[in-house]
């Protein structure tokens, strides 16, 4: 995968992220609007069947043209994919995989450095 790469943590182990900082910025920056963050919400919520864009266009509160330009920056930053009937996108879901890592982007050194054991959350 484009984007790999592997930190050294403060154990002295190498783990692997999955996202080169470079891909995560540019999936926060994604996420830096409340509506792209809404959309991308409402198709986690929605499971791995995905959601039609008028489906998606309700829940979310957003019309078509406004909805589409944000579905083309979650896309182009890997965070949805899109399903094309000819011309018309007919389903579209979150890439749970990108997600994901993403996620575990932030939390992968989670308390690396604490001398004394983190109360208050669980690192899975």
């Amino acid at each position: 995968m484009i984007g790999d790469t592997r930190l050294t943590n403060g154990t002295g182990t190498t783990a692997y992220t999955g996202l080169s900082p470079e891909t995560a910025a540019a999936q926060f920056a994604a996420l830096g609007s409340e509506q792209r963050l809404a959309v991308l919400r409402a198709l986690v919520r929605a499971g791995t069947g995905g959601l039609t864009i008028g489906l998606l266009g309700e829940r979310c509160g957003i019309a078509g043209s406004t909805l589409t330009h944000h579905l083309k920056i979650l896309a182009a930053a890997g965070l949805v994919a899109q399903e094309k009937q000819g011309r018309a996108t007919v389903c579209v879901g979150a890439d749970y995989a990108s997600v994901s890592r993403l996620a575990d982007y932030l939390l992968e050194h989670c308390c690396a450095d604490c001398t004394a054991p983190s109360k208050g959350h669980d690192h899975g």
